[in-house]
């Protein structure tokens, strides 16, 4: 009896530390400083609330209030050392930019997380307040690059959920060697001529799944760089913008593959492209294989669906190597809705590597209330249940 009675109170005190040591702990950035005015800059404040949660042997919450929050600079939250398993900013308000331009436009990222694991962003606005910056460029001045919002870099288990993102100077969204990560019901918002502002970025990531989001935006909505794997992107509606794109890609001779890729149930409106494939014509060691663009609806695109081998956006000194980037096993399917030109479909492909396994299935895509047409240039694949369209293939 008593071993059952000291077997019981060991048992309750383990249950209470695991309960303990588990309990999350919450830093309000105004404790430390925060000011939600908009006008001082809470830079330190943010980054001290960071400190003590990476410190933290608890799970951590950096709680931001309502409220505009001035963010004045480049800043980065370095996981590296971190002790907490798991550290989650819920946001309530806004982080701003300055509208000066030259305050974060020579920074690579405004707003950057490198070598965390387990970090959530849930909640809020990003404003970086573009708009100068792109008058700049489009007056034709000397100008900085410019800054992407957000961008996680070398880092795993990421969660951004119910971010708005809006008018960055650059891409708004970047995952940069990254491994399982999450992008559910996010917001992205930049005008349609705003250069250069990419809705999600992604560079050799792996375990990347974009979900339930709206991205309007100057580029493309999502792009994919060099290097992804085991994307999952399924219900997001795009436009304006430049549609979902693979790549640009090819432009380095070693240059790691994208494999893996599905995108379903995407809506696009008005936008440059649907779901697109794009490659230098340079020599080229990369390639992209094992993709699937399913349920997918076209409202007034340009070019629903559409491989550019020879993609060189200026027209100026365009490569034109015949060994570019290898393209196989893309299957179409359930691609439906309206161009808003003629050649709908435009498969064109290198001429020393053909694009391959090349899929159309059930696809349906009128212009003017007429069927569209298609255009192939060296690609090899089958066609199946084509309604609203005539194939090359």
């Amino acid at each position: 009896m008593f071993l059952k009675q000291i077997a019981l109170v060991v048992a309750v005190f383990l249950f209470l530390l695991l309960q303990y040591s588990s309990a999350k702990v919450t830093y309000n950035v105004l404790s430390f400083g925060a000011k939600a005015n908009g006008r001082s800059d809470s830079k330190n404040a943010f980054l001290k609330a960071w400190n003590l949660a990476c410190a933290s042997t608890n799970p951590a919450i950096i709680y931001v209030p309502a409220g505009r929050y001035l963010i004045a600079s480049a800043v980065t939250f370095a996981g590296q050392a971190c002790k907490s398993k798991a550290i989650t900013f819920k946001i309530y308000g806004t982080l701003v930019a300055p509208s000066s331009y030259n305050a974060i436009g020579n920074s690579e990222v405004w707003i950057k997380f490198h070598r965390v694991n387990h970090v959530t962003i849930s909640g809020g606005t990003l404003d970086a307040q573009g708009a100068p910056l792109w008058a700049c460029k489009s007056s034709r001045k000397t100008c900085p690059k410019g800054a992407t919002s957000l961008g996680f870099y070398h880092s795993q288990n990421i969660v951004i959920s119910k971010l708005r993102s809006l008018n960055s100077q650059m891409f708004h969204i970047l995952l940069y060697a990254c491994n399982n990560a999450k992008i559910q019901g996010v917001s992205i918002v930049a005008p349609g001529l705003s250069p250069n502002t990419d809705g999600i970025h992604l560079t050799s990531s792996t375990g990347v799944t974009v979900l339930n989001s709206k991205i309007a935006t100057g580029d493309d909505c999502i792009s994919m760089g060099p290097g992804n794997s085991n994307i999952w992107i399924e219900k997001v509606a795009c436009g304006p913008g430049h549609g979902i794109s693979i790549g640009s890609l090819g432009w380095d001779l070693q240059e790691a593959g994208v494999q893996n890729v599905t995108v379903k149930s995407t809506t696009f409106i008005g936008t440059q492209n649907g779901v697109r494939i794009k490659t230098w014509a340079r020599r080229s060691n990369g390639f992209v294989k094992n993709v699937v663009f399913q349920h997918s609806t076209m409202v007034n695109v340009q070019n629903p669906i559409i491989i550019d081998a020879n993609y060189c956006p200026n027209k100026k000194n365009c490569p034109n190597h015949v060994l570019g980037v290898k393209i196989s096993n893309v299957v179409y399917e359930d691609v439906h809705g309206t161009s808003a030109t003629q050649v709908a479909v435009k498969f064109d492909c290198s001429k020393g590597k053909p694009c391959s396994g090349i899929r159309l299935k059930d696809v349906n895509l009128r212009y003017r209330s007429r069927p569209a047409m298609s255009s192939c240039s060296h690609v090899a694949g089958v066609v199946s249940g084509l309604r609203g369209f005539t194939s090359c293939l």
